[in-house]
């Protein structure tokens, strides 16, 4: 399967976009990589990408997909510029733009980025400057300006912010640079040819007719280990990105595992077992021992295991999710999934709410009155859930806030109608 993610570049209705064995994306962001239809084998083209209103894709997710056998083609856009960073490690660029960013004639997301439309057809709204540049040369070359006068227009162009430089943008530089000529000569080959001087869009079809044509990455002398992405970072958005399929419910990973800590009252037998296990399989490959005698190694016996390891959780390990999950329930997943509605829904009521500014207080008071515990007990009971800390347990579990207020609110709804009915 050839995975194409494009947008302003190219539209999906290009007839190389419909050929069998290609799926048309939107513009690639941050966690889209990790998406599960990607598998080995698979070849991804990056031509367009968010990065100014929604994270980026970032440089390790792309060596993570190349290391688990997925290849990887960048063109055209921000696709080009992570294939001139990433050619060292096998990821391959094509066309013009990406030889431009290899030979370090241009640098910076600023020479391919444009303005999309918000509508969810991601057309390009603005002028890029490498086509800008293109179509000054094309004009040099039809001897209607010289390089000079070029140069100055380039100039001018560029500092017009990216997501402003629209083409009456460009028209009012020319006439502000007495370039009226340019600028009329431009508009009549626009008239006879739309996509007249559009260097992205030839390096994008390019680029897909690259991977039609069972085009590989170039492969580096030794394969990509995963010492190459796996970081603290890269495991936090592997997880976070982790998702299942379960009940007919599509579910993030994570949160259900949290949900397990916060609500299931066994959990602390739960992180107990699988603290077990990973005495017993480390994931380094070292020697297994039995908890306890790892225990009594490091602290004699005087402390508890949960105090004492902290193990990273990897939610991509079907072993690991299975004995996390060991005592998750059909109504238990009902419950995450109303919750993921509730988070939603506060997103689309309250414009530039985030889980970050749910406060810290609310979500400790409310951990304490689920765990029944105190104060003093919070720190304790956290870590027994596998949180490591009360701290981090409010972090976790801000998530879950606004579902939880919202059955603390039908709760109370339904109990003073209850209690009105039997007056």
């Amino acid at each position: 399967m050839i995975h194409v993610f494009v947008g302003p570049t190219l539209p999906s209705s290009e007839p190389p976009l419909a050929a069998p064995g290609v799926q048309a994306w939107p513009p690639v962001g941050h966690g889209d990589l990790f998406d599960p239809a990607i598998r080995s084998g698979d070849t991804v083209v990056i031509i367009d990408g968010v990065y100014h209103q929604a994270p980026a894709l970032r440089h390790k997710e792309i060596l993570a997909a190349m290391g688990q056998g997925v290849k990887v083609i960048g063109a055209a856009s921000i696709g080009a510029l992570r294939a001139a960073e990433l050619a060292p490690y096998g990821m391959l660029g094509v066309g013009h733009i990406y030889a431009a960013y290899a030979r370090e004639e241009i640098n910076g997301d600023d020479e391919v980025a444009v303005g999309q439309a918000p509508d969810g057809e991601f057309g390009a709204l603005t002028w890029p400057v490498v086509n800008l540049r293109h179509i000054l040369q094309l004009t040099q070359s039809a001897g209607v300006i010289d390089g000079e006068r070029a140069a100055k227009i380039l100039q001018a162009l560029r500092a017009v912010y990216y997501p402003q430089r629209t083409w009456a943008a460009v028209r009012a530089v020319c006439r502000r640079l007495d370039e009226t000529e340019f600028a009329g000569w431009l508009a009549a080959q626009l008239e006879q040819d739309r996509h007249f001087g559009d260097l992205k869009r030839a390096d994008a079809l390019e680029a897909v007719r690259t991977a039609l044509d069972d085009g590989t990455a170039p492969q580096t002398d030794a394969p990509l280990e995963p010492a190459a992405w796996e970081t603290t970072y890269f495991r936090r958005w592997s997880n976070a990105f982790a998702r299942t399929c379960v009940d007919r419910l599509e579910l993030s990973t994570e949160d259900r595992l949290v949900y397990q800590q916060v609500f299931d009252p066994a959990f602390a037998k739960t992180w107990a077992a699988y603290l077990g296990h990973r005495s017993l399989n480390p994931a380094d490959g070292a020697a297994g021992l039995p908890l306890e005698a790892r225990l009594a190694q490091v602290t004699g016996g005087g402390l508890g295991a949960d105090r004492v390891f902290h193990p990273p959780i990897d939610l991509r390990d079907e072993q690991t999710v299975a004995l996390l999950l060991a005592g998750e329930t059909e109504q238990d997943r009902r419950a995450v999934a109303r919750y993921a509605d509730a988070l939603v829904g506060e997103r689309r009521t309250r414009p530039g709410f985030t889980v970050a500014a749910v406060r810290d207080d609310l979500t400790r008071q409310l951990l304490m009155r689920v765990w029944q515990c105190s104060e003093q007990e919070f720190d304790a009971e956290a870590s027994a859930r596998g949180l490591v800390c009360g701290a981090r347990a409010v972090v976790a579990a801000k998530r879950l806030v606004p579902g939880l207020l919202q059955e603390m609110r039908e709760t109370t709804t339904e109990r003073t109608e209850a209690a009105g009915v039997t007056r």
